[in-house]
């Protein structure tokens, strides 16, 4: 941890791991706004859309798991430099993809990528940024996410316009390519390249002690409330943001074109939370009660939403508000889930190995935004294109009381002065 590092030095790796986190946010939007066009050039329905979200999910889920503990053992900075150029390698792979198998094949590629960012991304804010700024550090990271799905959703606007789904792929290598070469430029400001798993750990009895220290927190209650939180939370986003487009053209009867306009409301009011959310987070140590008044309000509106009675004009306000609630409460989540890993660790706040808890319980998230888009997208397929909605908002309000568990289950930690 770095107690008092200068504001510069603690800004300019906010600002490099946002950049990281971007780039893989943007390969998150890429392929959804793509499928009517994917969708006729490869004959394939909505459940094979929502499939090929699935594996991308999937394989990021089971390897963010894998990548905390190679996080913790190698250092962070390396880990996210490989996770980035597989990023670049899918870009490739979706530009000249001629078959579905392919798409599995690209989306394979980004679900490898972007299985390193939460267990990366955290352990270099933990470690890299002074703790008075990490709530700014959480809600730049959480930022710079909504921006790479903006990003992602632009790169795919201008493809729908007529550039085409491949100028899109081809895109997207590019910034992948420029986030690699940022990280590498800045090595001696990231380098954390060392072995963290002491020497003298590969004999029987020291390798049994070692596994018990690597995995003994999946034994703790508060870990799999943490999961689960990310799973229902996610899951509900992997539903809105893959498929409010058709239904909110189908319950409102608005163009594609303002459903899109819609889902970027959703997006840039989730920024703006964010952003408020960070000064909310590092004022309001109760960060449970922040979070489940937030993920209240946001389901509120998505029920209001799904009700159909609102007037049309209302969709895109009713979407920013959705958006409002979900980004507020980003940063103080990622406060909590910062408690959960310090309170599930040996070492407290001095341990380096933040990778492995954030890796589990962030891979909720994944498995959430798997189930999502497989969920809602059969649901589609059956006709039922007035539950995705009611889905939603019973999605959020489960979490809402996953997180009031967690918070019941770990000490409020006390203002940190800067």
């Amino acid at each position: 941890m770095t107690p008092n590092a200068p504001v510069r030095a603690d800004a300019a790796v906010i600002a490099l791991v946002g950049v990281a986190h971007a780039t893989s946010h943007l390969f998150h939007l890429l392929l959804p706004p793509l499928f009517p066009l994917l969708m006729p050039d490869f004959g394939f329905g909505y459940t094979e859309a929502g499939f090929l979200m699935t594996v991308f999910f999937v394989i990021s889920g089971v390897g963010q798991a894998f990548a905390g503990i190679v996080v913790d053992r190698y250092g962070a900075r390396r880990v996210l430099m490989a996770g980035v150029s597989l990023l670049a390698a899918s870009g490739v792979a979706l530009s000249v993809a001629v078959n579905y198998p392919m798409l599995l094949l690209a989306v394979a590629l980004a679900g490898m990528g972007n299985a390193v960012f939460h267990p990366a991304d955290f352990s270099l804010l933990n470690t890299k940024v002074s703790p008075a700024r990490l709530g700014y550090a959480f809600s730049v990271h959480g930022l710079s996410g909504n921006l790479g799905w903006a990003i992602g959703a632009t790169i795919s606007g201008m493809a729908l316009a007529g550039a085409g789904w491949r100028a899109a792929g081809v895109a997207a290598t590019l910034m992948a390519l420029c986030s690699v070469a940022a990280l590498h430029m800045a090595r001696p400001l990231l380098d954390d390249d060392v072995a963290k798993v002491p020497d003298g750990t590969h004999s029987a009895g020291a390798g049994a002690t070692a596994m018990g220290q690597t995995f003994g927190f999946l034994g703790l209650p508060v870990i799999w409330l943490t999961f689960m939180f990310f799973l229902l939370v996610t899951a509900a986003f992997g539903g809105l943001q893959s498929f409010s487009v058709p239904v909110l053209g189908g319950i409102y009867g608005i163009s594609a074109a303002a459903a899109v306009a819609a889902l970027t409301g959703y997006l840039l009011g989730s920024a703006a939370g964010m952003v408020v959310g960070g000064f909310v987070a590092v004022r309001v140590h109760a960060h449970e009660r922040t979070v489940g008044a937030a993920l209240v309000g946001a389901a509120c509106f998505a029920a209001t939403l799904a009700s159909g009675l609102p007037p049309a004009w209302s969709v895109i306000p009713l979407m920013v508000g959705i958006g409002i609630g979900v980004g507020l409460a980003g940063p103080s989540r990622d406060l909590l889930v910062r408690r959960v890993a310090t309170d599930s660790l040996a070492g407290g706040n001095a341990s380096p190995a933040f990778g492995r808890v954030y890796g589990f319980v962030y891979s909720g998230l994944d498995v959430g935004l798997a189930l999502g888009p497989l969920a809602f997208g059969a649901l589609l397929d059956a006709g039922g294109r007035n539950g995705v909605l009611p889905g939603v908002a019973l999605l959020q309000v489960l979490a809402v009381l996953t997180v009031f568990a967690m918070g019941r289950r770990v000490a409020r930690p006390a203002p940190i002065s800067s």
